[in-house]
């Protein structure tokens, strides 16, 4: 659907505007410079605990195939971040999330039929978890062999968030701008979706079998993080290395979409034209890359404090981050799009309502309502919460600028020519 609904209209009109990041789609659409600088800093600042949340995975997946120091770990993958972006740039890191993406597709499947193997198959494991009774969660007999399991509103939470959020991410929506033809479209379409019922399918399947792991795992000491690394420790030690490798790929493609996304966020809609009013383009490339670095050593610094404290757990991170992102720009974005009559008070309302929503969430959560204390839900919330908060105010604030809404929406009325075979012609013969 995003590719669908977002990609083409994406690709025109930020050609159109001659925009190359997020905040400086919404700075020229609504022509106001300050909401391009308050995109760029929402983006660096909630970047940071997606990014050690990876950290945080990696390093424990890690930790628990070669017996090495959580802290170590985390500091090492932080370097070879910095290395792969700072010495790949742009196109190395497109060509080796390809490959990734080849990789996370056959690790996936491996690491399911040997998960289900070491519980004696599909059926036996149906059967485990038909037996496992956790009280605290539910008193439904078989509940966790269910479909929806014990608990499908916060399952659902976690659906909304993880699938319509990375319709407003930066790093995800900025894959569009590269889209060079209808035929683009068409592939991207069929091979994302192929890739998320694999991929996302099968790690929404993969977890619903950590209850049968439940009796190996200390979860007071060592929090959910930990049942994921016990699923796969009885596995075979070639198994470990493709479901290393398999983990290593993912969070590799994410981590360079990171970082280069946030650095280059700064540089290009922050720093120049602003703290710098020229900045050429070497000097832009080396702020870039200080960035890079700064960014990468703030995430590890979390990302211990975190596995230190035992604050939040790695889903909960994302959920922060998503949903301060995603619920600041998904509506503005998609509105921005379609919508002429889409304001610019109407952006800066959502900005403010997801991030201090957000916000809260961290600061003050026991005052927020129980359904809305999980930093998941909340995101999902503020996702869905746009989608009416923008055309609600737009509705009674003045209307936007006749001639700047005109220029931007004319992108999609500009007539050009395409091959027979991409088109069927309107003329009879």
């Amino acid at each position: 659907m995003a590719w669908r609904i977002l990609g083409r209209r994406t690709r025109i009109m930020t050609q159109h505007l001659d925009t190359a990041t997020m905040p400086e789609f919404f700075g020229k659409r609504f022509g106001n410079e300050n909401l391009k600088i308050a995109a760029s800093i929402i983006t660096f600042i909630f970047m940071i605990p997606y990014t050690a949340s990876l950290y945080n995975g990696l390093s424990r997946l890690f930790g628990m195939a070669f017996n090495i120091d959580y802290s170590i770990c985390v500091v090492v993958m932080a370097v070879l971040t910095g290395i792969y972006v700072i010495v790949g740039g742009y196109m190395a890191t497109a060509i080796n999330d390809f490959i990734q993406g080849i990789i996370m597709l056959f690790g996936i499947t491996a690491v399911i039929l040997a998960v289900l193997n070491t519980n004696g198959g599909l059926i036996a494991a149906m059967d485990g978890l038909a037996k496992v009774t956790d009280e605290t969660v539910s008193t439904t007999p078989g509940v966790f062999n269910s479909f929806l399991g014990p608990d499908p509103f916060n399952l659902l939470g976690v659906v909304i968030l993880t699938s319509l959020g990375t319709w407003g991410l930066p790093q995800m929506v900025q894959k569009f701008y590269a889209i060079k033809n209808e035929k683009s479209i068409e592939t991207g379409t069929v091979i994302s979706t192929f890739f998320a019922i694999v991929v996302a399918g099968g790690c929404y399947f993969l977890g619903g079998f950590g209850r049968l792991f439940s009796d190996k795992i200390d979860i007071a000491a060592n929090g959910f993080d930990s049942v994921i690394p016990t699923m796969l420790s009885g596995l075979p030690d070639i198994l470990i290395g493709v479901v290393v490798i398999l983990v290593l790929s993912a969070s590799m493609s994410t981590l360079s979409s990171l970082v280069l996304t946030s650095s280059s966020t700064i540089t290009l809609d922050l720093i120049r034209g602003h703290v710098f009013k020229k900045l050429e383009e070497k000097k832009q490339l080396l702020i870039m890359r200080w960035l890079i670095v700064l960014f990468i050593l703030i995430s590890v610094i979390i990302a211990l404090i975190q596995y230190k404290s035992n604050v939040t757990f790695i889903a909960q991170l994302m959920g922060i981050s998503w949903g301060a992102m995603a619920g600041a720009f998904l509506a503005p974005f998609l509105y921005g799009l379609y919508w002429r009559k889409t304001t610019t008070f109407a952006c800066w309302v959502n900005f403010l309502f997801s991030v201090g929503f957000m916000f809260a969430n961290m600061l003050v959560r026991p005052a927020l309502p129980k359904v809305l204390q999980s930093p998941i839900n909340a995101g999902a919330f503020c996702m869905l919460i746009g989608l009416v908060i923008v055309p609600v105010i737009s509705v009674i604030t003045p209307k936007p600028d006749e001639a700047l809404v005109a220029d931007a929406f004319s992108s999609y009325s500009k007539k050009v020519l395409v091959q027979q075979t991409e088109a069927l012609s309107d003329e009879e013969e």
